[in-house]
Formats: C-alpha cells, sequence, structure tokens
C-alpha cells in the first residue's frame, strides 16, 4: 500500500506542468488602469483613427476575400463597424464584414462597395461617432472648421443624401 502511495505521489509530480511566472495583463485590467489614471477623455478622434489604421488595411483585405468566396457572382459591401466597450469606454473593437445589400448610414461606419467586373473596391462613405458629429457640424459653423473631406461625409448623413444613397444603391429608389 506505501509504495502505491509513493508511485501516485510520484505520478502527480511528473504531471505536474508548471505555470509561467510571467503574467500578462488582460485589456480589461490596461482599460481600468487607464481610466483610474485620468478623469478627462483620452482618446480624440484622432487617436482612434490611428489605432484603427494600425491593421486596417490588412483586416479590409481578409474580409474581401472572405467576401469573394461567400458571394462569387455579385457585387457586395464590405462594413467596417467600430463599437465602444460598454464598461471600457477607452477600448474599441472594429468589426469587418461582407454584405450584399447596402447598409443603412449609421454611426461608427465605414461602408465600401466591391465592383466584380472590374475586381475593384470602391469608398463609400465614414461617419465617425454621434458626439464628433455634433461637435463637427457646430465648429463647421463658428469659423473652425474641421477636416474637410470628413465633414462632408458628416453633412451628407445628416441631411439625409448617404441614406438616399444607400436606397438607391440597393435599388429601392428609381435611377
Amino acid at each position: 500500500m506505501e509504495q502505491k502511495n509513493k508511485r501516485m505521489a510520484k505520478k502527480k509530480q511528473v504531471q505536474h506542468i508548471p505555470v509561467s511566472e510571467e503574467k500578462r495583463e488582460t485589456v480589461g485590467k490596461a482599460a481600468y488602469d487607464l481610466l483610474l489614471k485620468e478623469n478627462k477623455p483620452t482618446h480624440t478622434p484622432i487617436d482612434q483613427m490611428r489605432e484603427q489604421l494600425e491593421h486596417y488595411e490588412e483586416n479590409i483585405f481578409i474580409c474581401l476575400e472572405r467576401s469573394k468566396k461567400d458571394f462569387p457572382d455579385d457585387d457586395f459591401y464590405i462594413v467596417v463597424l467600430v463599437k465602444r466597450e460598454r464598461l471600457l469606454p477607452n477600448v474599441f473593437r472594429r468589426y469587418f464584414f461582407g454584405r450584399l445589400t447596402c447598409p443603412t448610414p449609421n454611426y461608427d461606419q465605414v461602408v465600401y462597395k466591391y465592383h466584380k467586373k472590374d475586381d475593384r473596391i470602391e469608398f463609400l462613405w465614414v461617419i465617425p461617432d454621434r458626439e464628433t458629429c455634433k461637435e463637427f457640424m457646430y465648429y463647421s459653423q463658428t469659423g473652425d472648421p474641421p477636416p474637410k473631406e470628413l465633414l462632408s461625409y458628416v453633412v451628407r448623413f445628416k441631411d439625409g443624401s448617404l441614406f438616399t444613397l444607400a436606397k438607391k444603391l440597393n435599388g429601392e429608389l428609381g435611377d
């Protein structure tokens, strides 16, 4: 009996796999620590843009290739949505996906159209978050205008012309 206990103890020792002493910090902990450091918003639209562009193009082409397989005979749209984590407002996630219909314009959205015949991708619009849109509209009227091209998408979103474009691309309006 004693030998059996020794063998079992030895087995337990052999089966034990040591865990690395180095512990990796989670995204949640890092974001929470940043929130504790400063009370003011630290993530400007420019910061958001820089972070998004880091692997953006690579993800667009991955999505494009995946969507070509999903929709082999059709033109399609690539949509990029930016989502903020509810509990961690300084954490952003981007979702890339393809679809056959043009989406309804919305905040935190980028839309491209893929033309199968020409094998090319066309940029349609970018709409920043709600707060940035409000600021752009305000500053455009106070003499300190935001970047002109981005402002044009915000204005077209606000006046409904992007919605009209989406309906037209979906064949819901006459030419």
